[in-house]
């Protein structure tokens, strides 16, 4: 059930529902260009329109932005894996909140900001803060409802239908705060001779191994997918066209090492890989289309080889 205005004030913020972890920079008054009384109506009714996790938190910070100098947001949830970043993050000047509905935990806040935060403001940011508490914890309990049906049963890795979503999420978010964005699509070489010669279970083995190596290699950021039989979807956040080559290589680099044991023969497995980087004129399903058209060319160059898609 989406929250009311009742259900906001019920939320004491100085009942540790939000801790405050650290601040740093010096205290200065800065004016408003909307009171307090004007954001803390308009808020609720904004966060009353989704179940989206980024949604909401973007509706936050467009209204505080109305009363404090933030320059943008982080926030990440643990349990289910979620981690959003909205603006650039600042060497200083940020603060950073525990949050709790209840007793439960439903992530960590921190507010961006290139210059001090005063005392009275961040009372405001809190009383915001508040405001929002319910309304996130409904988009976990959300999120954690549809994960199940998000995963790949055989790697854990995302599945297609996850796939969309993220994609088309992460490219709003790209084209809304001018944020780069690439994706990485991997094939692994040869599968089908090591399912014909090794068998299904020596393939399934080998793509578990690749997926966990994929996951072990990324950012808590960026999100792996299976596209489909041996190719895999990465999607890079906050990341250029020459980040995501050296990702694809230090990838294609490690997938070499992997030794998959199959009865007492060793067998060595590599990846082809096609890197995109997003133009905000394009929509998501040609962004994908690019990163597959350049994995394809290094499967034509020989296998083994990172290629980038031209503009």
């Amino acid at each position: 059930m989406l929250p009311n205005k009742q259900d906001h004030s019920t939320v004491n913020i100085r009942a540790a529902h939000v801790r405050r972890l650290e601040f740093h920079g010096s205290r200065t008054a800065a004016p408003s260009r909307r009171t307090l009384a004007e954001v803390l109506l308009s808020l609720p009714l904004r966060l009353q329109t989704s179940l989206e996790i980024d949604r909401l938190l973007g509706f936050f910070l467009e209204e505080a932005q109305h009363l404090l100098p933030l320059s943008g947001l982080t926030y990440h949830h643990s349990e289910t894996d979620f981690h959003l970043q909205i603006g650039q993050p600042v060497e200083s000047n940020d603060v950073s909140y525990s949050l709790f509905h209840q007793g439960e935990s439903i992530g960590e806040l921190s507010l961006l900001s290139n210059e001090a935060i005063p005392e009275w403001a961040l009372d405001q940011a809190e009383q915001l803060i508040t405001c929002t508490l319910f309304p996130l914890r409904n988009a976990l309990l959300y999120r954690r409802a549809i994960q199940a049906s998000l995963k790949d049963p055989l790697t854990g890795a995302g599945n297609r239908i996850a796939l969309e979503q993220g994609l088309v999420r992460e490219t709003e978010l790209s084209r809304r705060h001018d944020q780069s964005l690439s994706v990485v699509m991997l094939d692994m070489d040869h599968f089908k001779a090591l399912n014909d010669t090794y068998g299904h279970q020596a393939g399934d083995a080998a793509l578990k191994a690749v997926a966990l190596l994929l996951k072990e290699q990324l950012r808590n950021v960026d999100m792996v997918f299976r596209f489909g039989g041996e190719e895999f979807v990465l999607v890079l956040s906050n990341t250029g066209a020459e980040a995501a080559l050296v990702v694809a290589e230090r990838i294609r680099a490690a997938v070499q090492t992997l030794c998959l044991l199959v009865g007492e023969k060793q067998v060595r497995l590599s990846a082809s890989l096609g890197c995109a980087t997003f133009m905000p004129t394009e929509s998501h399903e040609q962004l994908l289309r690019r990163a597959d058209v350049a994995l394809y060319q290094a499967k034509r160059d020989g296998r083994n080889l990172t290629r980038i898609a031209s503009a």
